[in-house]
Protein backbone atom coordinates (compact mmCIF):
# COMPACT_ATOMS: atom_id res chain seq x y z
CA UNK A 1 0.00 0.00 0.00
CA UNK A 2 2.29 3.08 -1.06
CA UNK A 3 -0.37 4.79 -3.25
CA UNK A 4 -2.11 7.02 -1.55
CA UNK A 5 -4.66 10.03 -3.15
CA UNK A 6 -5.79 12.86 -0.18
CA UNK A 7 -8.24 14.94 -1.33
CA UNK A 8 -8.24 18.37 0.92
CA UNK A 9 -5.26 20.51 1.53
CA UNK A 10 -6.07 22.71 4.21
CA UNK A 11 -4.22 23.64 7.18
CA UNK A 12 -4.11 19.63 8.64
CA UNK A 13 -4.21 17.86 5.16
CA UNK A 14 -1.49 19.70 3.86
CA UNK A 15 1.24 18.82 7.07
CA UNK A 16 -0.53 15.20 6.72
CA UNK A 17 0.58 15.21 3.12
CA UNK A 18 3.62 15.84 3.86
CA UNK A 19 4.18 13.31 6.50
CA UNK A 20 2.81 10.68 4.37
CA UNK A 21 5.37 11.23 1.77
CA UNK A 22 8.29 11.55 4.43
CA UNK A 23 7.50 7.61 4.98
CA UNK A 24 7.79 6.50 1.31
CA UNK A 25 4.16 6.99 -0.01
CA UNK A 26 3.68 8.12 -3.44
CA UNK A 27 0.85 10.65 -2.72
CA UNK A 28 -1.76 12.34 -5.22
CA UNK A 29 -3.75 15.26 -4.46
CA UNK A 30 -6.78 17.07 -4.90
CA UNK A 31 -7.89 20.45 -3.43
CA UNK A 32 -10.84 22.75 -4.73
CA UNK A 33 -8.17 25.82 -4.77
CA UNK A 34 -4.88 24.50 -6.50
CA UNK A 35 -2.73 27.39 -5.64
CA UNK A 36 -2.92 26.04 -2.05
CA UNK A 37 -1.38 22.82 -3.07
CA UNK A 38 1.42 24.29 -5.07
CA UNK A 39 4.16 23.60 -2.38
CA UNK A 40 3.43 20.26 -1.64
CA UNK A 41 3.16 19.53 -5.54
CA UNK A 42 6.49 21.11 -5.52
CA UNK A 43 7.49 19.07 -2.94
CA UNK A 44 6.71 15.86 -4.60
CA UNK A 45 3.17 15.38 -4.53
CA UNK A 46 0.78 14.75 -7.61
CA UNK A 47 -1.66 16.87 -8.72
CA UNK A 48 -4.95 15.19 -10.08
CA UNK A 49 -8.19 18.16 -11.56
CA UNK A 50 -11.01 16.12 -9.75
CA UNK A 51 -11.34 13.97 -6.36
CA UNK A 52 -12.37 11.10 -9.06
CA UNK A 53 -9.21 11.26 -10.75
CA UNK A 54 -7.30 11.04 -7.62
CA UNK A 55 -8.93 8.29 -6.43
CA UNK A 56 -8.16 6.39 -9.63
CA UNK A 57 -5.02 3.72 -9.35
CA UNK A 58 -4.47 4.42 -5.57
CA UNK A 59 -4.07 1.21 -2.81
CA UNK A 60 -5.72 4.26 -0.03
CA UNK A 61 -7.96 7.53 -0.66
CA UNK A 62 -7.78 9.70 2.35
CA UNK A 63 -10.80 12.37 2.54
CA UNK A 64 -10.40 15.53 5.06
CA UNK A 65 -12.40 17.92 3.91
CA UNK A 66 -14.71 20.66 5.26
CA UNK A 67 -18.71 19.74 6.70
CA UNK A 68 -20.51 17.05 6.07
CA UNK A 69 -22.09 17.98 2.71
CA UNK A 70 -18.50 18.17 1.31
CA UNK A 71 -18.16 14.30 2.36
CA UNK A 72 -21.02 13.22 0.44
CA UNK A 73 -19.99 15.02 -2.53
CA UNK A 74 -16.64 13.58 -2.09
CA UNK A 75 -17.94 10.22 -2.18
CA UNK A 76 -21.12 9.72 -3.92
CA UNK A 77 -22.60 9.57 -7.45
CA UNK A 78 -20.50 9.26 -10.42
CA UNK A 79 -17.84 11.57 -10.03
CA UNK A 80 -17.55 10.18 -6.56
CA UNK A 81 -14.73 8.48 -4.92
CA UNK A 82 -16.74 5.16 -4.19
CA UNK A 83 -17.10 4.67 -7.62
CA UNK A 84 -13.94 5.90 -9.31
CA UNK A 85 -11.03 3.88 -6.30
CA UNK A 86 -10.21 0.64 -7.53
CA UNK A 87 -11.38 -3.03 -6.31
CA UNK A 88 -10.84 -3.61 -2.64
CA UNK A 89 -9.72 0.30 -2.10
CA UNK A 90 -9.45 1.73 1.29
CA UNK A 91 -11.35 4.42 1.69
CA UNK A 92 -10.28 6.95 5.10
CA UNK A 93 -12.77 10.00 5.93
CA UNK A 94 -10.66 11.84 8.25
CA UNK A 95 -13.29 14.80 8.59
CA UNK A 96 -14.75 15.53 11.71
CA UNK A 97 -18.35 14.55 10.34
CA UNK A 98 -21.81 12.66 11.01
CA UNK A 99 -21.28 9.34 12.17
CA UNK A 100 -24.71 8.64 9.92
CA UNK A 101 -22.53 9.20 7.10
CA UNK A 102 -19.83 7.34 7.95
CA UNK A 103 -22.47 4.42 8.24
CA UNK A 104 -23.44 4.65 4.71
CA UNK A 105 -19.89 5.70 3.34
CA UNK A 106 -19.35 2.16 4.55
CA UNK A 107 -22.04 0.43 3.65
CA UNK A 108 -22.51 1.67 0.03
CA UNK A 109 -18.35 1.29 -0.47
CA UNK A 110 -19.33 -2.57 0.74
CA UNK A 111 -21.85 -3.00 -1.68
CA UNK A 112 -19.37 -2.70 -4.07
CA UNK A 113 -15.94 -4.39 -2.75
CA UNK A 114 -14.28 -1.46 -0.95
CA UNK A 115 -13.40 -0.64 2.30
CA UNK A 116 -14.32 2.49 4.21
CA UNK A 117 -13.18 3.56 7.91
CA UNK A 118 -13.71 6.99 9.65
CA UNK A 119 -10.70 8.17 10.96
CA UNK A 120 -11.17 11.76 12.23
CA UNK A 121 -8.27 13.11 13.80
CA UNK A 122 -7.38 15.65 17.21
CA UNK A 123 -4.17 17.19 17.77
CA UNK A 124 -4.78 20.51 15.89
CA UNK A 125 -2.60 21.97 13.28
CA UNK A 126 0.54 21.63 15.83
CA UNK A 127 -0.07 17.57 16.10
CA UNK A 128 -0.63 17.33 12.25
CA UNK A 129 2.75 18.59 11.51
CA UNK A 130 4.63 17.18 13.77
CA UNK A 131 3.18 13.46 12.99
CA UNK A 132 1.51 12.96 16.80
CA UNK A 133 -2.25 12.95 15.55
CA UNK A 134 -4.40 11.18 17.72
CA UNK A 135 -6.92 8.93 15.03
CA UNK A 136 -9.93 7.50 16.21
CA UNK A 137 -11.00 4.88 13.87
CA UNK A 138 -14.07 2.74 12.83
CA UNK A 139 -14.83 0.19 10.48
CA UNK A 140 -13.70 -3.61 10.14
CA UNK A 141 -11.09 -4.05 12.24
CA UNK A 142 -8.69 -6.12 9.73
CA UNK A 143 -8.87 -3.32 7.41
CA UNK A 144 -8.15 -0.61 9.86
CA UNK A 145 -5.38 -3.00 10.91
CA UNK A 146 -3.90 -2.83 7.07
CA UNK A 147 -4.52 0.89 7.32
CA UNK A 148 -2.36 0.78 10.39
CA UNK A 149 0.73 1.96 8.17
CA UNK A 150 -0.61 5.06 6.89
CA UNK A 151 -1.97 6.11 10.07
CA UNK A 152 1.42 5.72 11.90
CA UNK A 153 2.65 8.56 9.19
CA UNK A 154 0.38 10.90 10.62
CA UNK A 155 -0.32 10.18 14.37
CA UNK A 156 0.87 8.38 17.33
CA UNK A 157 -2.37 7.91 19.31
CA UNK A 158 -3.98 5.01 16.89
CA UNK A 159 -7.15 3.52 18.44
CA UNK A 160 -9.68 1.27 17.02
CA UNK A 161 -13.13 2.26 18.20
CA UNK A 162 -15.27 -0.29 16.84
CA UNK A 163 -18.07 -0.29 13.70
CA UNK A 164 -18.53 2.52 11.21
CA UNK A 165 -19.22 5.34 12.99
CA UNK A 166 -17.53 4.45 15.77
CA UNK A 167 -14.67 6.97 14.88
CA UNK A 168 -16.79 9.47 14.57
CA UNK A 169 -18.74 9.54 18.13
CA UNK A 170 -15.65 8.78 19.58
CA UNK A 171 -14.88 12.25 17.51
CA UNK A 172 -17.38 14.36 18.98
CA UNK A 173 -16.47 12.62 23.02
CA UNK A 174 -13.33 14.84 22.29
CA UNK A 175 -15.09 18.00 21.27
CA UNK A 176 -17.60 17.77 23.86
CA UNK A 177 -14.47 17.43 26.55
CA UNK A 178 -12.91 20.48 24.90
CA UNK A 179 -15.59 22.44 24.99
CA UNK A 180 -15.51 23.19 29.04
CA UNK A 181 -11.39 22.92 28.47
CA UNK A 182 -11.42 25.70 26.55
CA UNK A 183 -13.96 27.91 28.36
CA UNK A 184 -12.48 27.06 31.88
CA UNK A 185 -9.11 28.64 30.91
CA UNK A 186 -10.70 31.66 29.57
CA UNK A 187 -12.86 32.06 32.62
CA UNK A 188 -9.49 31.26 34.55
CA UNK A 189 -7.46 33.96 32.30
CA UNK A 190 -10.69 36.46 32.65
CA UNK A 191 -10.77 36.18 36.52
CA UNK A 192 -6.99 36.55 36.88
CA UNK A 193 -6.97 40.25 35.17
CA UNK A 194 -10.32 41.00 37.43
CA UNK A 195 -8.43 39.77 40.47
CA UNK A 196 -5.42 41.97 39.23
CA UNK A 197 -3.26 38.41 39.45
CA UNK A 198 -0.25 38.63 37.28
CA UNK A 199 -1.56 36.16 34.33
CA UNK A 200 1.32 34.19 33.07
CA UNK A 201 2.09 33.24 36.76
CA UNK A 202 -1.02 32.25 37.55
CA UNK A 203 -0.76 29.77 34.04
CA UNK A 204 2.63 28.59 35.20
CA UNK A 205 0.77 27.83 38.65
CA UNK A 206 -1.70 25.68 38.11
CA UNK A 207 -0.85 24.25 34.77
CA UNK A 208 1.51 21.41 36.48
CA UNK A 209 -1.29 20.39 38.43
CA UNK A 210 -4.80 19.05 38.51
CA UNK A 211 -6.11 21.95 36.25
CA UNK A 212 -3.05 21.51 33.71
CA UNK A 213 -4.58 20.78 30.34
CA UNK A 214 -3.56 20.41 26.46
CA UNK A 215 -6.06 23.92 25.85
CA UNK A 216 -4.08 25.54 28.98
CA UNK A 217 0.11 24.28 28.00
CA UNK A 218 -0.84 25.21 24.44
CA UNK A 219 -4.10 27.79 23.69
CA UNK A 220 -3.51 29.72 26.51
CA UNK A 221 0.16 30.95 25.65
CA UNK A 222 -1.29 31.97 22.22
CA UNK A 223 -4.20 33.89 24.02
CA UNK A 224 -2.06 35.91 26.08
CA UNK A 225 0.04 36.95 22.63
CA UNK A 226 -3.34 37.52 21.55
CA UNK A 227 -2.48 35.08 18.56
CA UNK A 228 -6.12 34.01 17.32
CA UNK A 229 -4.66 32.10 13.97
CA UNK A 230 -6.51 29.07 13.30
CA UNK A 231 -4.97 25.35 14.24
CA UNK A 232 -8.85 24.91 13.92
CA UNK A 233 -11.38 27.53 12.40
CA UNK A 234 -14.32 28.20 15.06
CA UNK A 235 -16.66 27.48 12.08
CA UNK A 236 -15.66 24.16 11.95
CA UNK A 237 -15.59 23.83 15.57
CA UNK A 238 -19.27 25.43 15.38
CA UNK A 239 -19.76 22.52 12.70
CA UNK A 240 -18.87 19.63 15.03
CA UNK A 241 -20.71 20.74 18.00
CA UNK A 242 -23.90 21.18 16.08
CA UNK A 243 -23.11 17.11 15.18
CA UNK A 244 -22.57 16.57 18.21
CA UNK A 245 -25.39 18.04 20.30
CA UNK A 246 -27.96 16.31 17.92
CA UNK A 247 -26.69 13.34 18.29
CA UNK A 248 -26.52 13.77 22.25
CA UNK A 249 -29.93 15.26 21.75
CA UNK A 250 -30.81 11.97 19.93
CA UNK A 251 -28.98 9.65 22.55
CA UNK A 252 -30.99 11.59 25.45
CA UNK A 253 -27.38 12.73 26.60
CA UNK A 254 -26.98 15.93 29.11
CA UNK A 255 -24.48 18.17 27.12
CA UNK A 256 -25.74 21.78 29.17
CA UNK A 257 -22.52 23.04 29.28
CA UNK A 258 -21.52 21.96 25.75
CA UNK A 259 -24.83 23.92 24.27
CA UNK A 260 -23.60 26.90 26.11
CA UNK A 261 -20.22 27.54 24.73
CA UNK A 262 -21.27 26.11 21.10
CA UNK A 263 -24.04 29.39 21.80
CA UNK A 264 -21.03 31.73 22.51
CA UNK A 265 -19.15 30.34 19.53
CA UNK A 266 -21.94 30.85 17.23
CA UNK A 267 -22.13 34.50 18.64
CA UNK A 268 -18.50 35.09 17.62
CA UNK A 269 -19.17 33.61 14.25
CA UNK A 270 -22.41 35.85 13.72
CA UNK A 271 -19.65 38.76 14.59
CA UNK A 272 -17.43 37.81 11.76
CA UNK A 273 -14.99 35.95 13.73
CA UNK A 274 -15.66 32.85 11.96
CA UNK A 275 -12.07 32.25 10.34
CA UNK A 276 -10.43 32.52 13.49
CA UNK A 277 -9.55 29.68 15.85
CA UNK A 278 -10.49 28.40 18.46
CA UNK A 279 -8.86 30.15 21.29
CA UNK A 280 -10.55 33.29 20.19
CA UNK A 281 -13.00 32.15 22.74
CA UNK A 282 -10.75 34.57 24.86
CA UNK A 283 -12.82 37.49 22.53
CA UNK A 284 -16.20 36.52 24.12
CA UNK A 285 -14.80 37.41 27.85
CA UNK A 286 -12.81 40.48 26.90
CA UNK A 287 -16.30 42.33 25.59
CA UNK A 288 -18.30 40.85 28.53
Amino acid sequence: MKNVGFIGAGVMGKSMIRNLMKKGFQVTVYSRTKSKAEDIIAEGAIWRDSAAECAKGQDVIITIVGFPKDVEETYFGEKGIIANSEDNAILIDMTTSSPKLAAKIYDEAKAVGKHALDAPVSGGDSGAKAGTLSIMVGGDKEIFEKAMPVFEAMGTNIIYEGAAGCGQHTKMANQIALTGCIAGVCEAITYARKTGLDIQTMLDSISAGAAGSWQMSNMAPRMLKGDFDPGFFIKHYIKDMNIATEEGREAGADLSISEAVLAIYKDLEAKGLGDMGTQALLKHYLDV
